[in-house]
């Protein structure tokens, strides 16, 4: 079939377009990391179809310009299984606050989008008085969402308030959409040793646990959970199946996991931007680079290879937004 001339003509007009806005630093940076989420979700499904990628923040992703007008991304969505947000309805600009009607319902406008493309929302709001958290919860349980109302952002701790979990379930939880609650906890520091801190989390009954991979030894370094580990989290107090996912913050990176090279200290490399000054230690990167995909994924010793292989259901993806940075 030939193609007219001017289909031709607009063709080579695109392409000069597209050359000259990336040349005058008109880059992308959202599709940037929709790529990257999308590459690392390609990846995980072709090795283990159900496990579950969660990116944290940035649901912009989930609509095209990141507007909230913007039509769903369909691409995008059917690439991931759950959407995390924090500071939904608490938190947002402090802890233990409402978070502004305004800033709450432009946050739900995305997570809608991924809502209808059927992907589980799971939100954590960040309130310690105990008439805030309950509100939370019936706030987000209106909404069709999954709620944990963390008392510290710190995630450092299993709260004591609700007991009973809310809406426990007894049942097996084999997918996102089969779970009723979740508990976020990163920072393992209240616990001295491994043993202890595994035997805490498995007598719980939330149906999800996002944790860290790691857990900090007697010599100040950090191991990744074994496979045994993590199969004795995948139990319920009441003895059915639940889901553990790994949190891989992807958008920055963090200088004492065992990938980061001391001589990155004195000579960063070409990928590495500023330092976050909220988080010391966390450092921006260009995510789009190979060199920085590389140490997430599909290489040896790559971050989610070594989730996967301890036998984690998905990953919580952190920096999300990163593309703001950029932006």
């Amino acid at each position: 079939m030939r193609v007219p001339l001017s289909v031709k003509v607009m063709a080579i007009l695109v392409l000069i377009m597209v050359h000259y806005s990336y040349a005058a630093g008109e880059v992308d940076y959202k599709q940037r990391m929709r790529d990257f989420v999308q590459g690392i979700s390609s990846y995980a499904k072709g090795k283990d179809p159900d496990f579950c990628i969660i990116p944290q923040n940035g649901h912009e992703l989930m609509r095209e310009e990141g507007n909230s007008e913007g039509n769903p991304v369909p691409a995008y969505i059917r690439a991931v299984d759950g959407a995390g947000q924090e500071d939904l309805f608490y938190g947002y600009d402090r802890d233990n606050v409402p978070t502004s009607k305004q800033d709450t319902e432009y946050l739900v406008l995305f997570l809608d989008a991924a809502k209808n493309g059927g992907v589980t929302v799971l939100v954590t709001d960040y309130c310690h008085d105990h008439r805030k958290m309950d509100d939370a919860f019936r706030k987000n349980t209106k909404k069709g969402y999954l709620s944990f109302q963390a008392p510290s952002r710190d995630l450092e701790m299993i709260p004591d308030y609700p007991r009973p979990v809310r809406d426990e379930n007894a049942g097996n939880v084999r997918s996102l959409s089969d779970a009723k609650n979740f508990l976020y906890l990163l920072d393992p520091g209240n616990w001295s040793r491994k043993g202890s801190y595994i035997r805490d989390l498995a007598a719980t009954d939330y149906d999800v646990i996002i944790m860290d991979a790691f857990f900090e030894n007697d010599d100040g370094e950090q191991e990744i959970l074994t496979s045994a580990d993590v199969g004795d989290l995948k139990t319920k107090k009441s003895g059915g199946r639940r889901l553990v996912i790994s949190y891989m913050s992807i958008g920055e990176a963090e200088d004492y996991r065992y990938y980061w090279r001391r001589s990155w200290d004195r000579v960063p490399p070409s990928w590495l931007a500023a330092e976050n000054p909220d988080w010391p230690g966390n450092y921006k990167v260009e995510y789009w680079a190979p060199e920085w995909q590389a140490v997430i994924f599909g290489s040896p010793g790559a971050y989610l290879d070594r989730i996967m292989d301890a036998g984690f259901d998905g990953v919580y993806l952190d920096i999300i937004d990163a593309f703001e940075y950029f932006e």
